[in-house]
C-alpha cells in the first residue's frame, strides 16, 4: 500500500485513484499519521459485505437468539427490616 501526504494527496487526486484502482488501497497520511485509506469500489463492497450483520437484521432473524435460563422468583435473599 502506498503512502500519500494529504497535500499530494490533494494536487494529484486523479494520479491516487488511478493507483487505488490499479494497484490497490492507497493510505493518505497528515503530518506523518495515517489518517485515511482510499479503497477501490469493489474491495469496499466485499468489506461491507463481509461485515457484522446490523442490530434490525439481527433481530428479525431466528438464527441469532440463544434460550437462556431465567433463574425462579423469590430465590434472591432480602435484607430483614430494621425496626427501631
Amino acid at each position: 500500500m502506498n503512502a500519500w501526504p494529504v497535500q499530494d494527496a490533494k494536487s494529484r487526486f486523479s494520479e491516487l485513484l488511478e493507483a487505488c484502482i490499479n494497484g490497490g488501497p492507497q493510505l493518505v497520511t497528515r503530518r506523518g499519521a495515517e489518517t485515511a485509506v482510499l479503497v477501490p469500489i469493489a474491495e469496499w463492497k466485499r468489506m461491507n459485505n463481509a461485515a457484522r450483520p446490523s442490530l434490525k437484521s439481527l433481530l428479525l432473524t431466528d438464527s441469532g437468539r440463544v434460550d437462556f435460563e431465567i433463574p425462579p422468583r423469590g430465590a434472591a435473599k432480602r435484607r430483614s427490616a430494621i425496626t427501631g
